[in-house]
């Protein structure tokens, strides 16, 4: 095939986005984001959107197009991702640039997810509220029971997997495990996975220094003019969640403390990452020390 899909990946705060547009300039490609988060309007600090002057080096897709209340899932991105890319290339594009740290929309690309019926609003509410209140390991017990092989597989401390895995064994019955992608599936261009990495240290130094520029750069009033929209999906998210529960109750729990927490919680997300992507053997690891 002679159409390629790069995709650079790796953990939050590892340097994807200069990276990208360096490789992106060098094929005369746009970026293509695969963030699950960077894709609202109102989200734009807390998911360390690219700067204006990043923008316009390049052209990005799927920055900041939807809002919080749109709903929005993995599924959707692949068809509109698929659609781009397919319409690039159509364009005159040999070597198209993706890049991201959300893993289930970067698989969704590469490999599919099954096709799964729509939510009903009211099931996906109600629970959403029993993870919130409960936790996702609590409610995953639940899956246990509907559905013992999409419980072993899926991550179940990730609230959206165990979410999405319950509303659909309730509203339809049946097993969500029994949606599954063809074993015969596969893309018409080839796929390049770019894997960049850091040493831990240096990594979660960067990661804390992030943080701090998010909170300079107005983190907290962002996420106090979002604290109507806390339920839903979008608003679950490292470093909104931390400063939800210093605005609930700032007396107890200290600006400072919530700093240190959202520093911690990006550090265990990033921890997360690498051990999913640890298991792909295609990608090729660039180490950027």
């Amino acid at each position: 095939m002679s159409k390629k899909l790069i995709i650079v990946l790796g953990p939050t705060a590892v340097g994807k986005t200069d990276y990208s547009i360096e490789l992106a300039l060098k094929y005369g490609s746009p970026v293509i984001s695969c963030d699950s988060r960077q894709i609202y309007k109102e989200m734009s600090i807390g998911t360390a959107v690219p700067s204006r002057e990043q923008l316009e080096r390049v052209k990005h897709y799927f920055i900041q197009t939807i809002s919080v209340q749109d709903y929005y899932t993995a599924g959707m991105y692949e068809q509109q991702a698929l659609a781009l890319i397919e319409d690039l290339f159509a364009q005159g594009h040999d070597t198209l640039v993706m890049t991201g740290g959300s893993m289930f929309y970067i698989d969704a690309v590469c490999n599919g997810i099954p096709d799964v019926p729509q939510a009903d609003p009211e099931l996906r509410a109600m629970l959403t509220a029993r993870i919130r209140e409960e936790g996702a390991l609590a409610v995953a017990e639940d899956l246990r029971k509907l559905d013992p092989a999409a419980y072993a597989s899926i991550d179940r401390s990730n609230g959206m997997r165990v979410l999405r895995a319950m509303e659909v064994c309730l509203g339809t019955g049946k097993p969500f495990s029994s949606f599954t992608v063809p074993e015969t599936f596969k893309r018409d261009f080839q796929i390049e996975k770019i894997g960049l990495m850091r040493p831990r240290e240096e990594l979660y130094a960067r990661i804390d220094r992030r943080v701090l520029q998010m909170v300079e750069q107005g983190l907290i009033d962002e996420a106090r003019s979002l604290i109507g929209f806390r339920n839903l999906t979008a608003l679950n998210t490292v470093g909104y969640k931390e400063v939800f529960q210093h605005l609930d109750n700032p007396g107890s729990v200290s600006l400072e403390q919530t700093v240190s927490l959202i520093q911690r919680n990006t550090r265990h997300y990033a921890k997360r990452q690498m051990t999913w992507w640890r298991r792909d053997g295609s990608i090729r690891w660039i180490n950027l020390d």
